[in-house]
């Protein structure tokens, strides 16, 4: 009886505050958003007509810049090709150590002009061991391969390849190309990347695409796929078109040497070095290259714990990027007012926060909340034209997965509360923000596992896959839906209860492939 007369006051509070409180401040919150994802719209069909524009006259960058392929010289013997340094950085890579060195021996470039570095950070002995030994392999073969190893971790992946800088036979080398552990380039990679960079001075950095060797592996892989592919066939070919800059994707490229050590080099300031890295070069006048054709076999996170690490730190690194750089950008004076507008607006503030916020905060939390006040109304080109518009334009990346769009537009909302999170954490520099989680690979470990589990039922750990703040978002979902449902006129409880079906089935962590820890 307690209860009930408690419940009936709240609502009698709730009631009065309703219109000179709750009203105003939402429809105020309603326009910030209606006005975030109009940027974001603009932004999208912009990127749209330039890479249609693109497509249309087949600007391949082959034909914007100089590219010559190197021809052996008799008088210069092999000394005509330029020293190449390859590095691998790793971290207890198990499952994929053999794969990334193998790929990286494998390189087709005159033996006596290339220097593969392993940097190898691992915690676990054992693993260290069998890695040192791979490399023994290698070097067994003929191949100039080293094994590096340092006494702590400072710094993680930047801190490893800053070290891996300073060693002496570095200095003969004239470009340094990274692949991360899962990576494993084809053979013709140098052949077809640094030509870029011997006829072209002013180029610093030449980028290759990522493909998937997992990407049907489950639903979360396919949707990885969906968002990737959009920033590779579009994203970065935009920024690679227009102003020769984009974000460089951390592995897969190839840096000019120089470019990098005026720079700065490598810096353990944020969770996205690599990202720090390429705007500090753009700010020197340093332009990039994108190679849409050139694909380099990777391997997307599979199990929902890894995959929401990884956006942690995709999403909160460049917030935090963007708090430090602003005004180092803005009074730069070696690059156009066009250029640091692209830089400060398009790069950073629509793609890096806007879209998370505006994605997680009006159709996961306003949308919802004007069904409980139908005295606010959002209009219909906010709430479905503007929404569809920019999810078709995502998903021209992906033509194979378009039956999958309506999986892909749920997934995507639950993981912006993840980067939303993460978003803000970067922005004030709160507690996870410098949080470095290495990503999980499993190479063939998931295979190898339920071959060994397959005679005995897995047990699992209610704590290793419940996660609270996708029920709690999911549950306010289901009671806006069931109110909408009961009592109002906007027809958003479709929506809604499929949206809080995709937070629940997160909650519970029914999402990507799970691996029984027993």
């Amino acid at each position: 009886m307690d209860a009930l007369q408690g419940a009936s006051q709240i609502g009698l509070v709730l009631q009065q505050a309703k219109a000179p409180l709750i009203v105003p401040l939402l429809r105020v919150l309603v326009a910030v958003c209606l006005g975030m994802s109009v940027l974001l719209f603009v932004e999208k069909v912009y990127m749209g007509i330039v890479i249609m524009l693109v497509k249309v006259f087949r600007r391949r960058p082959e034909k914007r810049w100089k590219w010559e392929a190197i021809k052996d010289d008799v008088e210069l013997g092999n000394s005509a090709y330029p020293m190449v340094l390859v590095q691998i950085p790793m971290y207890n890579e198990k499952e994929v150590y053999q794969l990334s060195i193998g790929a990286a021996c494998g390189l087709s470039w005159p033996s006596d002009r290339i220097v593969v570095q392993v940097l190898d950070d691992s915690t676990d002995p054992l693993i260290k061991d069998l890695v040192e030994v791979e490399v023994q392999r290698w070097a067994s073969k003929g191949i100039n391969i080293k094994y590096e190893v340092r006494d702590n971790r400072k710094g993680y992946k930047a801190g490893a390849l800053k070290e891996g800088m300073k060693h002496s036979y570095v200095k003969q080398c004239d470009y340094v190309a990274i692949f991360d552990a899962d990576f494993q380039p084809e053979p013709d990679f140098l052949w077809r990347t640094i030509p870029f960079l011997l006829h072209n001075p002013d180029i610093a950095l030449v980028q290759a695409r990522w493909k998937y060797v997992n990407a049907d592996e489950c639903l979360m892989t396919r949707m990885q796929e969906m968002s990737l592919d959009y920033h590779f066939t579009v994203e970065q070919e935009v920024g690679s078109a227009t102003h020769a800059f984009f974000g460089f994707n951390g592995t897969a490229g190839v840096w000019r040497i120089t470019a990098l050590n005026e720079a700065g080099g490598w810096k353990d300031r944020t969770t996205v070095e690599d990202m720090d890295l390429a705007v500090r070069a753009s700010l020197r006048g340093w332009k990039f290259v994108y190679i849409s054709d050139l694909k380099v076999k990777n391997e997307l996170p599979s199990t929902f714990k890894a995959y929401r690490y990884q956006q942690h730190r995709w999403s909160c690194g460049p917030a935090n990027l963007f708090r430090k750089m602003v005004m180092e950008i803005l009074r730069n004076k070696k690059v156009s007012p066009l250029k640091k507008l692209h830089v400060i607006y398009s790069f950073f503030f629509v793609r890096k926060i806007v879209a998370h916020i505006v994605t997680f905060v009006f159709y996961c939390v306003i949308l919802p909340a004007t069904v409980l006040v139908p005295e606010v109304q959002v209009p219909i080109w906010g709430a479905v034209y503007i929404p569809s518009t920019i999810t078709l334009l995502n998903a021209v990346g992906t033509p194979r997965s378009l039956h999958l769009l309506i999986f892909w537009i749920l997934f995507e909302n639950v993981m912006s509360l993840h980067r939303t999170k993460a978003t803000f954490i970067g922005l004030f520099e709160a507690g996870r923000v410098n949080e470095w989680v290495v990503t999980e690979k499993l190479g063939d470990a998931l295979k190898t596992k339920s071959a060994a589990k397959a005679h005995r039922k897995p047990r699992l750990r209610i704590g290793e896959r419940l996660h609270l703040l996708e029920l709690i978002v999911g549950l306010y979902l289901f009671f806006c839906g069931c109110y909408d449902l009961a009592y109002g006129k906007n027809r958003f409880f479709i929506y809604l209860f499929l949206q809080s079906t995709a937070f629940f089935i997160a909650g519970v962590g029914y999402v990507g492939t799970f691996i029984p820890s027993s």
